[in-house]
């Protein structure tokens, strides 16, 4: 199973196939306009189900099938947290719950990134589980801007994740230290000299044991079409 996580900076309809060049069973995007606005190409491969949510159509949280796996959003959704979606996942080779994860709220004066996705871990604490849990997207967060004070800061939600055994696939894979990434997903303002690594999948431990490859869209390849690279796992599945 292979699932893809970007932030496309608008028009999805008309970067699709760039993604679709990696033949992804779940792609989550981040900035997509509504299923009335997609209007593919007649050459585009068209997704097989899409799962969108937002308020403005220009700019939402997509999620796209391009295999037998269907979503359902689950009616625990609490939408205070807007784009943080739990979702059913069934159909494919496996059912699992999925986070769809575009961490931007600006009108919860708490925070409007990284706070978000830390009120809903523990909001959908029970929902959360070692076995068939994934949490991908753009979290707008890292280490690095931890704020000793704040609770839910960075840190607070890796920790508490992974007393849940959620791991980032990514930190797994390249046995990196959170912070200190290799591989940035974020190039601000499209600047090679501002990099961060912003976009994460966190999977259960059941999927991290059959992790078997995780990629990151490189500068070069990927900025024309965004300041987001997208995040490539594969899962032996």
């Amino acid at each position: 199973m292979k699932i893809i996580a970007w932030n496309c900076n608008m028009a999805f309809r008309k970067k699709a196939e760039l993604i679709l060049a990696f033949n992804p069973d779940i792609v989550v995007i981040s900035e997509c306009e509504n299923p009335e606005k997609l209007k593919f190409p007649s050459d585009t491969k068209l997704p097989t189900d899409i799962l969108w949510y937002g308020t403005n159509p220009n700019k939402g949280l997509g999620i796209f099938s391009y295999s037998d796996y269907r979503f359902r959003l689950m009616d625990c959704h609490n939408p205070d947290f807007k784009n943080i979606l739990p979702i059913a996942v069934t159909g494919g080779k496996v059912d699992f719950t999925l986070f769809a994860i575009w961490a931007n709220n600006p009108s919860d004066k708490d925070g409007a990134y990284v706070t978000q996705v830390w009120k809903a871990i523990n909001y959908y604490e029970d929902l959360l589980s070692e076995n068939k849990t994934i949490l991908i997207g753009d979290f707008n967060s890292n280490t690095i801007w931890d704020k000793p004070r704040r609770e839910g800061n960075h840190t607070t939600v890796v920790n508490t994740l992974a007393e849940k055994n959620i791991f980032s696939t990514y930190h797994k894979y390249y046995n990196q230290t959170q912070g200190k990434e290799e591989h940035p997903t974020l190039y601000m303002y499209r600047h090679e000299n501002k990099p961060y690594h912003l976009d994460y999948c966190f999977a259960s431990n059941d999927f991290i044991n059959i992790l078997e490859s995780v990629e990151v869209g490189t500068y070069q390849d990927w900025t024309m079409h965004s300041d987001h690279k997208p995040l490539i796992i594969k899962f032996n599945i």
